[in-house]
């Protein structure tokens, strides 16, 4: 009955749980994992995506949901659930992908390592060389980094590190043994590769750390009985911020904070572990951490798919996973071998990446570092490279004596260590470093060069919806854009002394920002296209975005959609709005694209009575994004890139190879091409320049 009662509340709301809407996102991801066109290593390195997307969610949606029920404070999710309903109903969800999860990697993906090359093995399936390989890397290697932590009387509970896989061992002793059993954690050191390799002349065995210590586990218990040996890993809140709660107010996650310091401390929001674990061992594990059976997860295979990356990086193997055709040059661009400085005088420059490189921007800047007319560089940063080319370039800068002005956001989640370093770095070698805005996050991405070009100074501007990131920019579909477009010029001017100063300028011509104006000024722009339909004028939007959350702008797409305004919307992740229903949102299409590509890029086009409006930048239409965030949408003035951009979203409306239509219910079916309709991959088909030069579609 209270299930039935349940699932007929989320039925009811007109918006979808935003929780649940992720889960169903990473199902897409696992498809990817399943699909039988795809090589072992693709399928692998999709399953491992999985696995790290699920420890995110955990440690800040399901983190963040827990801070409400620890505290007692209400929460209402989008599907009308309150906290503890909701919660089990988050939970179940969770097992079932899990479930699917290891069905996926036991099943169709485990029973194929052997002719590709490589195998999982246990140690008892080693021949007895290879056992002594292991013991001796056990011995050297890794018996001296375990550290045994003992809870008993005598001994306190231990802090258990967040998602590192650890050893449960209740033993006893002689004398003890009417006495109750002792419990002991043995922490794999994360530091350790995370299989053991051993070259064979047919393949590569690749062997658990885990099992290495499971194998020599009496080492560490000597002359005592091991009862039970039992592998877990916990997740723990990682969330203490406004970023991922819709209606958690400052007070409350300050109160969070000073009794959560770190995230090493964070309550336990789940526990992994393997089949048939010691009920003496749960009982205290689950009194300690309060959690139940729902949080319990348990795992009959490799645990911490995360791991697998160590395969697919394999150098073996490398070349047979991450195959990509090489970049092309853009549309508005004639030749690798162009003088951006000359060329961009006299025009703009529309990049979509992984397609176009992301040399352009880096040589830019790297040029700008050494030319000698280049008087200052201003730039924000969200995430960096490894041995980033960017921060080479400012620190040349630097060095050579010019003005640098750095914003680098510390709070990018999990990269918060290393921007502080890079940006420390900078601040030594003399450059102007900002460490985020108070309460907001600096999300926005732009790069601006001044350079003196006889009497008078160029504005070089580069603004876009990709971090300033050359590896990732090879995998994330990303827009920019190069100008020295004075409008432009002018607003990202003055944008930079709003973020870096106190300013607060009147308008901006190109650029729609966050948190003041930006929720506003995209529902105006919507009501505009539904006051054209309601005169009978042509009408239509199509946007293409990461996620959809905010209910304002929801609501404005119902409203539209009932005045009759065709609205297609791109979204990757998550999606909080109902598509196709009765009297509700019956115009309103909705797909996402998941593949080979993480679809990064936002690109917003308004019909706006046959003169297009056509915005990309770096925001998604969420809570946080308005609110809590510094954002910028910028609008394509120039026509031939502004076609370029609706180009973009023609092909991702038309591509059935990666896409899965939206259902009213909030469930997602893959899209098929029809007998007669060719098969269309994104992926593929944007490294083919010549679709730029067909005009003859219409978005809506």
């Amino acid at each position: 009955m209270l299930v039935n009662k349940v699932s007929d509340q989320i039925k009811k709301s007109k918006y979808i749980s935003r929780d649940l809407s992720w889960l169903r996102f990473n199902y897409r991801v696992l498809d990817q994992a399943r699909d039988t066109s795809r090589s072992i290593f693709d399928k692998l390195k999709f399953l491992a995506i999985t696995s790290s997307n699920l420890d995110e969610f955990f440690m800040i949606r399901v983190g963040s949901l827990y801070n409400y029920i620890d505290y007692g404070k209400e929460r209402l999710d989008y599907s009308g659930l309150r906290e503890l309903p909701f919660r089990k109903k988050l939970l179940d969800y969770s097992h079932r992908f899990v479930n699917d999860q290891y069905l996926t990697y036991n099943n169709e993906l485990k029973p194929d390592f052997e002719k590709y090359g490589f195998d999982v093995l246990m140690v008892g399936e080693l021949t007895e060389i290879e056992q002594k390989k292991v013991d001796s890397y056990f011995k050297n290697t890794i018996f001296p980094l375990l550290t045994p932590m003992v809870f008993d009387n005598y001994h306190g509970f231990p802090l258990l590190m967040n998602q590192l896989l650890t050893f449960g061992v209740v033993t006893r002793t002689e004398e003890e043994q009417k006495a109750q059993d002792r419990l002991t954690f043995v922490q794999i050191p994360q530091n350790l590769a995370r299989f053991y390799e051993i070259n064979r002349k047919d393949k590569i065995v690749f062997v658990p750390i885990e099992e290495i210590v499971r194998w020599k586990i009496k080492k560490l218990f000597r002359n005592v009985e091991i009862v039970s040996v039992n592998l877990f890993r916990i997740t723990r809140n990682g969330d203490f911020t406004l970023e991922e709660s819709d209606d958690i107010d400052a007070d409350f996650v300050q109160e969070i904070k000073s009794k959560l310091k770190t995230r090493k401390k964070g309550r336990v929001v789940r526990l992994e572990v393997e089949r048939n674990p010691s009920a003496f061992m749960m009982k205290i594990l689950k009194e300690r951490w309060t959690i139940d059976n729902a949080n319990v997860f348990t795992i009959n295979s490799l645990m911490d798919l995360r791991g697998l990356w160590q395969i697919i990086n394999h150098r073996q193997f490398r070349d047979k996973c991450f195959k990509h055709p090489s970049s092309v040059m853009p549309p508005s661009l004639p030749s690798d071998g162009v003088d951006l400085f000359q060329y961009l005088k006299d025009h703009d420059v529309l990049l979509h990446h992984p397609y176009n490189s992301m040399e352009p921007v880096v040589n830019l800047l790297e040029r700008a570092a050494e030319d000698p007319y280049v008087l200052g560089i201003k730039q924000t940063i969200y995430r960096l490279a490894d041995q980033s080319r960017v921060t080479a370039a400012l620190l040349k800068a630097a060095e050579n004596g010019k003005h640098v002005s750095v914003l680098f956001e510390v709070k990018a989640r999990f990269d918060e260590e290393r921007n502080l370093k890079e940006g420390d770095r900078l601040e030594k070698a003399g450059c102007f470093v900002i460490y985020g805005i108070s309460k907001y996050k600096t999300h926005t991405k732009m790069l601006m060069i001044i350079r003196k070009e006889g009497e008078k100074v160029t504005r070089y501007v580069h603004i876009g919806s990709g971090n300033y990131n050359e590896q990732t920019a090879r995998l994330y579909s990303d827009v920019s854009l190069l100008t020295t477009d004075e409008v432009y010029a002018h607003d990202v001017s003055e944008f930079f002394n709003v973020i870096t100063g106190h300013s607060r300028p009147n308008e901006y011509k190109s650029l729609l920002t966050s948190p003041k104006a930006m929720r506003n000024q995209l529902i105006e722009l919507i009501r505009n296209e539904a006051r054209n339909a309601k005169k009978g004028l042509k009408s239509g939007i199509v946007i293409k975005i990461n996620s959809l959350e905010d209910k304002e702008v929801m609501d404005e797409f119902y409203k539209a959609s009932k005045a009759g305004v065709p609205i297609k919307l791109i979204v990757r992740g998550i999606c909080c709005l109902r598509p196709g229903r009765e009297d509700l949102s019956e115009n309103i299409f909705v797909k996402s694209i998941v593949g080979e590509y993480l679809e990064h890029s936002r690109i917003y086009y308004f019909h706006n009575s046959g003169d297009p409006k056509v915005f990309s930048g770096s925001a998604d239409i969420m809570v946080r994004s308005f609110d809590r965030r510094i954002e910028a949408l910028f609008l394509i003035l120039n026509e031939d890139l502004k076609r370029e951009a609706m180009t973009i979203l023609h092909y991702n409306l038309l591509d059935n190879q990666n896409s899965y239509i939206m259902r009213e219910d909030g469930t997602y079916i893959k899209s098929r091409p029809a007998a007669s309709e060719a098969a269309i991959d994104i992926h593929k088909v944007f490294y083919n320049r010549q679709i730029f030069e067909n005009t003859d579609f219409e978005l809506v």
